[in-house]
C-alpha cells in the first residue's frame, strides 16, 4: 500500500487535504470518489509511489481533434475499447498515440476514463475531466466530447489570430533593433575620425557616446540584457507581479480592452460549457476562475463563488470591481431570473469574442503605427547626431 497526500473539494465547495493509502493512484481516486470528493492533487508519498510516468506534451488543435473524432465513434455505436482502437491506427500525432495506447489500456484493465484521464494533468486539463465525468455518469458522453472538442477549435482560432496579429509589429521591432545597433557599430564609427575637430552638439555627444559603450563593452550589455532577463522571468512567477503586471496591462489604451474582453470570453465560454454538459456549479465556478489566465478575474470568481454557496445570485459580486461591462453583467442577471444561466454564457462567449477580434484588430492597428514613429524616431535622432556637426562646421566655413 502506498500512502498518497491529496487536496480536494468536497460536495459544498471547501477545499479539504489529507492523507490516505491505496494500491494505485486510480486506486486513491476511486477511494476519493467513494468520499464524494473532487480531487484536485494527488502525489505519491516516498519510493512505494512507482516509477514516475513521463510528461508528455500533446496540442490543443492534436486534441481537440481526437474528442471529435471520438465523439463520432461513440456516436455511431462503437465500443469505447474499439473506438480508441480506431484512433491509435489512425492519429498522426506519435505523441497522442502513444497517450491514447496507455488510456487502452488502462481502460481494459478496468478504469473508467475519467480516472485515466486524471493520471495525465499536463495534457488533460480540470475542465476536460470534470466535463467528461459528467458526461460518463449521466450517459452523455458524446455530447461532451462534442462541446470539448468546439471549444479548444474555438480557443485555437482566437489565439492563433491574437499570436499572428502580433507577428508583423514583433518583426518591425526586432528589425529595427538591429538596424540601431548595426549602425552603431558599424557606422557611426566612420564619423568619428571626421567631427574629430569639429563643436559636437548634445545629439552627437550621445551618438558616439552610445557606440562606445556597445562597441567596447557589449559583453556586459549581453551579461546585464542576460540577467535582466533571468531576474523578470523568475519574478514573473510570483502572485504579486502577475497582478502588478496585469494591472498595468489592462490600463493600455485599446490593448488593456482587448486582453478584459479576452480572459471574459474565455470565462463564460469554460462556465457555459460546463454547465452545458452537467457540472455542478460551484464545481465549475473552481475551475473557471483557475482558466481564465487573469488574477484579477479569478478573484472575482472566488467571491462570486462563496456569495453562489451563500445563496447569492452570481452577477452580483462580478460586478465588484468594475471588470465585467454593464451589458454583461445585465445579460448574467436575466439569464439567473430565467434559469438559462448555462446558455446565455455561451452566448455572451459568442458575442463577446466577436467584440474581442474587433478589439484585437484596433489594437494592432495603432500599434504598428506606433512602433513605425518609434523606429523613425530612432533614425532621425541617428542622422540628426550626425548631421549637425556638419551643418556647424559648414556655416563656419561660409562665415569666413
Amino acid at each position: 500500500m502506498t500512502q498518497f497526500q491529496y487536496t480536494a473539494m468536497n460536495e459544498t465547495g471547501k477545499k479539504v487535504a489529507g492523507v490516505l493509502e491505496a494500491d494505485s493512484e486510480a486506486a486513491a481516486l476511486r477511494l476519493l470518489e467513494d468520499k464524494k470528493l473532487f480531487p484536485v492533487t494527488v502525489r505519491g508519498q516516498g519510493a512505494a509511489s512507482g516509477k514516475e510516468r513521463p510528461r508528455r506534451r500533446v496540442r490543443s488543435r492534436d486534441l481537440g481533434l481526437m474528442y471529435g473524432q471520438l465523439a463520432d465513434l461513440i456516436g455511431s455505436g462503437v465500443p469505447l475499447l474499439r473506438a480508441l482502437d480506431s484512433l491509435i491506427r489512425s492519429t498522426v500525432s506519435v505523441s497522442l498515440r502513444d497517450l491514447l495506447k496507455e488510456i487502452r489500456a488502462a481502460i481494459a484493465d478496468g478504469r473508467s476514463l475519467t480516472e485515466t484521464l486524471r493520471e495525465f494533468p499536463e495534457v488533460f486539463q480540470p475542465l476536460h475531466i470534470a466535463m467528461i465525468q459528467a458526461g460518463e455518469r449521466a450517459s452523455f458522453l458524446e455530447e461532451v466530447l462534442r462541446s470539448l472538442s468546439g471549444f479548444l477549435e474555438r480557443f485555437e482560432e482566437l489565439r492563433s489570430k491574437v499570436l499572428g496579429a502580433m507577428i508583423y509589429p514583433a518583426m518591425l521591432s526586432a528589425l529595427g533593433m538591429l538596424v540601431m545597433i548595426g549602425a552603431l557599430i558599424f557606422f557611426v564609427p566612420r564619423f568619428e575620425p571626421l567631427l574629430a575637430s569639429a563643436k559636437k552638439p548634445l545629439p552627437t555627444e550621445l551618438l558616439f557616446g552610445a557606440s562606445k559603450v556597445v562597441r567596447s563593452y557589449w559583453y556586459v550589455l549581453l551579461i546585464g540584457a542576460g540577467g535582466l532577463a533571468v531576474m523578470v522571468w523568475t519574478n514573473i512567477k510570483s502572485e504579486k507581479a502577475r497582478r502588478t503586471m496585469e494591472r498595468w496591462r489592462l490600463k493600455i489604451p485599446v490593448v488593456g480592452s482587448a486582453l478584459r474582453l479576452l480572459a471574459i470570453t474565455r470565462f463564460c465560454r469554460i462556465l457555459g460549457t460546463m454547465l452545458t454538459n452537467g457540472v455542478p456549479l460551484l464545481q465549475a465556478l473552481k475551475i473557471s476562475k483557475d482558466a481564465t489566465g487573469s488574477t484579477i478575474l479569478a478573484d472575482r470568481i472566488a467571491e462570486a463563488t462563496e456569495a453562489v454557496r451563500d445563496g447569492k445570485r452570481l452577477s452580483e459580486p462580478l460586478a465588484h470591481g468594475g471588470f465585467f461591462p454593464e451589458q454583461i453583467l445585465a445579460m448574467i442577471a436575466v439569464a439567473e431570473e430565467s434559469n438559462k444561466l448555462d446558455k446565455v454564457l455561451v452566448q455572451i462567449a459568442d458575442t463577446v469574442e466577436r467584440r474581442t477580434n474587433r478589439e484585437v484588430d484596433q489594437a494592432v492597428r495603432l500599434i504598428e503605427p506606433a512602433i513605425l514613429c518609434l523606429v523613425a524616431a530612432a533614425i532621425g535622432f541617428l542622422a540628426l547626431g550626425l548631421l549637425l556637426p556638419i551643418f556647424t562646421m559648414a556655416s563656419q566655413l561660409g562665415s569666413r
